[in-house]
């Protein structure tokens, strides 16, 4: 049953799944905007069985952390994804502190790409690591406030079925002043978590030609798509459960779902690419000082 949780159900394949077609979701709504047809839905699943078949190539100067990092951040999400399928499913079965847990999962992607970007000894792959290590200093701080901001107003859960189970009962989070600031400024972090406009600067393929990933091909490339797609499903739930948690229907929860998708594709479809210093700026400023905000006004109960 374990392995079944984490391989099939709410785990890898599940996940996966579900992760891909929100790429597809994403490419089909961006194409629709430039007035393009756009790819079919087995779009993204193709692309990940071709780039599984391609040649690896290894730079001269490569190291072993340069292949073992793309599957690092793969099993970090997929314990993600399971530990929040299971709490959506057994809101009242979770274990003390999952939430920390999923956090901490959830930084180790970025973590990974940095490793194995680092390894590769490609001068462009160390300009998108760089970017990188400052886009995670710059979203982490109010991502984590408007977590608290959650954690205070559910009485100090650290828990996620702790968290819907308060939901579920006094109303979801996103009803409240406290509880619209902490989801806008985590809805940003997220895209920044994502690396989708306006945050992609470690990428950033017409400056640096992918940055991060300029020197990856066939299987570890694929993987690295793969775990962006998986980041996408984990990400848009994570936000359902701290936020939207009161309706846990399977209905409800995939219109959230769409919602939550779909205001990130407005997010990335209608502003351009900022650069590094100016990513650090706006998360240090006006996106921390509006989860402190949610911070304050959760204390004072609002």
């Amino acid at each position: 049953m374990i392995l079944f949780n984490y391989l099939i159900f709410p785990g890898f394949l599940f996940s996966a799944i579900v992760g891909l077609l929100s790429g597809w979701v994403d490419r089909k709504v961006t194409a629709r905007l430039q007035w393009r047809v756009g790819p079919p839905w087995y779009q993204n699943f193709v692309d990940i069985l071709k780039l599984s078949g391609k040649e690896i190539i290894l730079p001269e100067r490569s190291k072993i952390t340069f292949l073992f990092s793309p599957f690092l951040g793969l099993l970090s999400l997929v314990l993600a994804a399971t530990m929040l399928g299971k709490a959506v499913i057994f809101p009242f079965q979770g274990s003390l502190g999952d939430l920390i847990v999923v956090i901490y999962l959830l930084t180790i992607p970025a973590i990974a790409l940095i490793l194995g970007a680092s390894s590769s000894g490609n001068p462009l792959a160390s300009i998108g690591v760089s970017r990188e290590m400052k886009l995670l200093l710059a979203y982490e701080l109010p991502f984590i406030l408007s977590i608290i901001a959650v954690i205070v107003k559910n009485a100090g859960a650290l828990q996620l079925g702790q968290i819907l189970g308060y939901q579920m009962n006094f109303g979801s989070n996103i009803a409240s002043i406290s509880g619209v600031l902490a989801f806008l400024a985590a809805l940003l972090c997220v895209q920044a978590k994502l690396g989708f406009v306006p945050f992609d600067a470690p990428e950033a393929e017409q400056e640096i030609m992918g940055g991060v990933l300029i020197e990856y091909s066939g299987l570890p490339l694929a993987v690295f798509k793969l775990s962006k797609a998986i980041l996408l499903y984990v990400a848009a739930l994570l936000l359902i459960v701290l936020f939207m948690g009161k309706d846990l229907s399977p209905l409800f929860i995939s219109l959230k779902f769409i919602a939550i998708l779909v205001l990130i594709i407005l997010i990335k479809n209608t502003n351009p690419r900022l650069r590094i210093d100016q990513i650090m700026r706006f998360f240090w400023g006006p996106v921390t000082a509006l989860a402190f905000i949610a911070v304050v006004l959760a204390m004072l109960g609002l």
